[in-house]
């Protein structure tokens, strides 16, 4: 059983890909019977290998393979104008000699089938997420959810999440002013040590050590004898 082999009225195509984004009931195909035998063997060894058939799309294996001479196969195809748009009305899926189904047909089925499976793993993710899982819940004499907090419990909770709130906001002020502070202490002392280099710069544009401040020398005298 081989996938991606079908049918146009008498004419043998391969799929490259079953749809066309936007156009669902177009299919690309290409007619091996009529390619190049360096086209046609490379690319039916391609189709018939084990990713050729469990690729989606035929398309996905020809662009990840190459022709004897290097060039990548689908780009090629479609460089040299090989590939061809076909209604999928037109197009007849011939995996075996005695079985056949038509190509939009399969694919209504196909989507239908990955809408199923989109819609099971979003339930599962929902599941996951305590989401709704169409479990009912059991219930009380009073029609509240067993094991559901009461009106108090509820008030009380609110009540701690709002003070919980109120303290770190407290904590968030408190941290910003002592941030404030210790910015303050650092650029007095910067200002400081700017006063003290603007000090210095001026002492040696000036070309002469000034003398230092302070008291006189004294001057020694020699006593009459």
């Amino acid at each position: 059983m081989l996938k991606h082999i079908g049918r146009q009225q008498d004419r043998k195509v391969a799929i490259v890909f079953r749809e066309v984004p936007g156009e669902e009931h177009m299919a690309l195909v290409i007619y091996p019977d009529v390619l190049p035998v360096a086209f046609h063997d490379p690319i039916m060894k391609v189709l018939e290998s084990d990713v050729g058939q469990t690729s989606e799309n035929l398309g996905d294996a020809l662009f990840r393979s190459l022709l004897p001479d290097g060039r990548p196969i689908l780009q090629t195809l479609h460089g040299e104008g090989m590939i061809k748009k076909v209604q999928t009305k037109n197009i007849t899926v011939t995996p075996t000699a005695t079985s056949h189904v038509n190509l939009e047909e399969m694919n209504g089925i196909l989507r239908e089938m990955k809408m199923g499976e989109d819609a099971i793993k979003r339930m599962a993710e929902l599941d996951k997420q305590a989401g709704m899982t169409g479990r009912v819940k059991p219930r009380d004499d009073f029609g509240r959810e067993v094991g559901a907090p009461d009106a108090r419990q509820r008030g009380a909770a609110v009540a701690g999440s709002d003070a919980a709130k109120a303290l770190d906001d407290k904590s968030i002020a408190g941290d910003l002013i002592a941030q404030a502070q210790r910015m303050e202490r650092e650029a007095k002392g910067l200002i400081a040590e700017a006063a003290r280099l603007a000090k210095e710069a001026e002492a040696l544009a000036g070309g002469s050590a000034r003398p230092k401040a302070g008291r006189p020398k004294k001057v020694k005298t020699a006593h009459a004898a």
